[in-house]
């Protein structure tokens, strides 16, 4: 008798399933078209592909509309010659400090708006109506109380995502399943240590998702808060190249604040994976 070779099976929904020999190669050609990596670049590869064939069409002049291998060079020279790396860090910076900021602040009204009824009843239609607020309606007050400096742009960011963390950090609390309340208070546990043992790490999971949605937000603030006397950040180059015409330098910024927030999700996520590995197996 023959020797047998073994053949791997591939698997479904982590179930291996038997498969003839000969079709291996056609199931695992769909597995990888289907797997989130690959389709993730095809995207990227459509849109940049067709991003230059309407640049090539001519639907608008070029030096208004520069196709993706102008806008790449443009982003070269932009971190190679004019510094443009520095104004990178710098809109980092404020986002991340401006981020802090307001999770720092939205996190205890949040947790004990979605823990407590009566805070609720007190906070919940003071931080629903400002919710609606447009941020940049407050760019006059803040330059009149606080100048054209960081503070400016800084308080303008943090006013941006403030009250729709406060009341997404609230919803996700309200989630947290009453027996575990009822069952920590039955074994004798005090309101605050409810509050931190069992309430706030209970929601932890969805708190992470929710900066991770939030801080998209305050990226799209970015070039508002920036846009206003400074002197650097992206926001600040996008405006200098403004007044020379330099579409390409705009579209440049544009892409670079795109990376970046791809950048934040894709760590938000990991830490999410990471840090609460025990709802995979949910």
């Amino acid at each position: 008798m023959g020797s047998m070779r073994s053949v791997s099976l591939p698997r479904f929904r982590g179930v291996a399933v038997p498969v003839a020999a000969g079709n291996q190669s056609s199931w695992r050609l769909r597995e990888l078209l289907g797997s989130k990596a690959v389709l993730g670049t095809l995207g990227w590869i459509l849109f940049i592909g067709g991003w230059w064939f309407a640049a090539q069409s001519g639907i608008a002049p070029a030096r208004l509309f520069p196709g993706p291998d102008k806008v790449f060079l443009s982003l070269y020279e932009l971190l190679a010659e004019k510094e443009f790396a520095s104004d990178i860090w710098a809109s980092v910076k404020r986002i991340l400090l401006s981020f802090s900021i307001a999770v720092a602040i939205a996190l205890p009204f949040g947790l004990l708006m979605g823990a407590y009824r009566p805070v609720d009843r007190l906070l919940g239609p003071l931080a629903g109506a400002f919710r609606y607020l447009p941020a940049p309606a407050f760019i006059p007050l803040l330059l009149m109380w606080l100048g054209t400096g960081d503070e400016q742009k800084i308080a303008l960011l943090v006013i941006g995502v403030l009250f729709f963390l406060i009341i997404m950090i609230a919803d996700v609390t309200r989630q947290v399943p009453r027996v575990y309340t009822e069952t920590a208070r039955t074994l004798g546990l005090r309101e605050p240590q409810i509050l931190v043992s069992v309430i706030l790490r209970c929601s932890l999971p969805g708190y992470v998702d929710v900066f991770r949605q939030l801080l998209a937000v305050s990226w799209t603030y970015l070039v508002i808060a920036e846009i206003v006397a400074a002197t650097d950040g992206i926001g600040a180059m996008m405006m200098r190249a403004k007044r020379f015409v330099h579409i390409d330098d705009i579209m440049a910024g544009i892409l670079v604040i795109g990376l970046l927030g791809l950048f934040f999700d894709a760590l938000f996520k990991a830490l999410h994976r990471g840090a609460f590995r025990y709802l995979e197996s949910r």
